[in-house]
């Protein structure tokens, strides 16, 4: 018999009260809403755990709520492979000190993850070991997936309008 997410979520209210700020259900998905200052802690706690045991992160993410506040919110997706279940941790920032604490040294993965959200919206994770771009260039100014970044609109090319489109397009010409 399996544990249930209800069990998981009870083991770190007993353990991590002061951490939960708000816990979501919606559509059969669970969200822990946590403290950036007991997100290392409390990850260590449900990798090593017998009860939650989620060893995999599956992804991590972020997302930028401009203009609301807290503007950004990380969000880590975590399943157990043991038990077949999945959880989401959602940890919110403000727009003036977007860090969060590096989860590389519990679960290897999330380097790469950190590394895009550092790279596409701008949000440090303290203590990772190489935290640099990893899609864009090193000289790229911004950050593209916030919501403030300005737009670059390029006209649609259809059959009535392709030569004018092509002769406008930056193509190496001898």
């Amino acid at each position: 018999m399996g544990v249930s997410i209800q069990a998981v979520v009870e083991a770190i209210r007993a353990r991590f009260a002061g951490a939960l700020q708000e816990i979501i259900e919606f559509r059969g998905e669970t969200t822990l809403v946590v403290r950036r200052e007991d997100l290392v802690e409390l990850c260590r706690f449900l990798r090593d755990d017998p009860v939650c045991r989620f060893n995999f992160l599956s992804d991590l993410c972020a997302v930028d709520y401009w203009p609301e506040r807290p503007r950004f919110a990380v969000n880590y997706h975590l399943y157990s492979l043991h038990h077949n279940l999945r959880l989401r941790l959602k940890v919110f920032l403000e727009e003036e000190d977007p860090v969060v604490p590096s989860v590389t040294g519990i679960w290897p993965t999330a380097n790469w993850h950190e590394r895009e959200v550092y790279d596409l919206f701008g949000i440090r994770f303290e203590g990772h070991p190489d935290l640099r771009r990893i899609l864009l260039p090193e000289d790229w100014e911004g950050h593209p997936l916030r919501r403030d970044h300005p737009l670059v609109v390029e006209p649609v090319q259809f059959s009535f309008n392709w030569r004018e489109i092509d002769s406008q397009k930056p193509y190496v010409r001898e």
